[in-house]
């Protein structure tokens, strides 16, 4: 799977979640998640369980922990898939 379409499933996957929608249009690897797109920390477990089923993975907490930026969600992500 290329980068481009690990990055289109993570940002549909925050779509549901995110408070800033504009956030949504101008989103790029360094987009914080949590300051940029305004998802509430709570919602970022339920993103995070997403993300194992999408993708067919298991995300440790210290690895969940070091997700703020949807880059540092796409390059976990590619990581764990090879």
């Amino acid at each position: 799977m290329s980068e481009k379409e690990i990055f289109d499933k993570v940002v549909k996957i925050l779509g549901p979640y995110v408070r800033n929608e504009a956030g949504l249009k101008d989103i790029e690897h360094k987009t914080n998640i949590v300051t940029d797109l305004q998802v509430n920390s709570s919602r970022l477990v339920d993103i995070i369980l997403a993300m194992e089923d999408e993708f067919d993975i298991e995300i440790a907490d210290e690895e969940a922990d070091k997700v703020e930026t949807v880059g540092a969600a796409v390059n976990l992500i590619k990581g764990k898939i090879g």
